[in-house]
C-alpha cells in the first residue's frame, strides 16, 4: 500500500497545493499548470502532460469537479468518478500534483497558484486561456500545445456507443 500512499499524497486541496507549490518555488522549480476533465485518459492526454512537464521541473493539474464536468460537458458526463479520475492522474510519473477544483474554470486556483508556466490544449491562443492574465502579470509564459490528432475521450465515447448500437 505505500505505492498507493505515494499517489494519494499527489491529491492535495487548493490549501495544501498552494503550500506545496510554494515550497518548490523557494527550491527553484519552475511549476507549470494546467488543467481538464481528464474523463477517460487516452495516448493524447498522455502526449499532452508528457510536454505540459517538459515545459518546467513540476506539473500542476487542475481537475475539475465532477459538478463542473457535468455543467461543461452535459448530464452524461463524467463517465469515471472523480476519485478516479485524480487517483489516475496522479499515478501518472509526469504528474506532481492533482488539486480539484469546483468552478467552471480554474481561475481562483491559479490565482492561489501562481504558477511559472500556464498550459493548454487545443486552439486556444495564449491570451484567451483563463488565468492567463495572472500569470503573464507575474512575468510567467503562457503556453498552447497542440492535441495529438484523433484522441479524445468524445471520440472513445462514441465509438463505444457505435458497437453498442446505440445513439447519445
Amino acid at each position: 500500500m505505500e505505492a498507493l500512499h505515494a499517489i494519494q499524497h499527489k491529491i492535495q486541496t487548493r490549501t495544501e497545493a498552494a503550500a506545496t507549490v510554494a515550497h518548490w518555488k523557494q527550491e527553484g522549480s519552475r511549476v507549470v499548470f494546467t488543467n481538464g476533465c481528464f474523463d477517460i485518459l487516452h495516448y493524447g492526454h498522455i502526449q499532452y502532460l508528457a510536454e505540459a512537464r517538459d515545459l518546467g521541473q513540476r506539473l500542476v493539474v487542475g481537475l475539475n469537479a465532477s459538478e463542473s464536468v457535468s455543467r461543461l460537458k452535459g448530464p452524461h458526463r463524467p463517465i469515471n468518478d472523480e476519485k478516479t479520475r485524480a487517483h489516475l492522474l496522479a499515478a501518472l510519473q509526469t504528474v506532481d500534483l492533482v488539486v480539484i477544483f469546483e468552478e467552471d474554470t480554474p481561475f481562483d486556483l491559479i490565482s492561489t497558484l501562481l504558477p511559472d508556466v500556464l498550459v493548454k490544449g487545443g486552439d486556444w491562443k495564449p491570451e484567451q486561456i483563463v488565468g492567463s492574465n495572472v500569470v503573464l502579470a507575474r512575468g510567467g509564459e503562457v503556453r498552447s500545445l497542440q492535441f495529438a490528432d484523433g484522441y479524445s475521450t468524445t471520440n472513445i465515447e462514441q465509438r463505444i456507443l457505435d458497437l453498442h448500437g446505440l445513439k447519445r
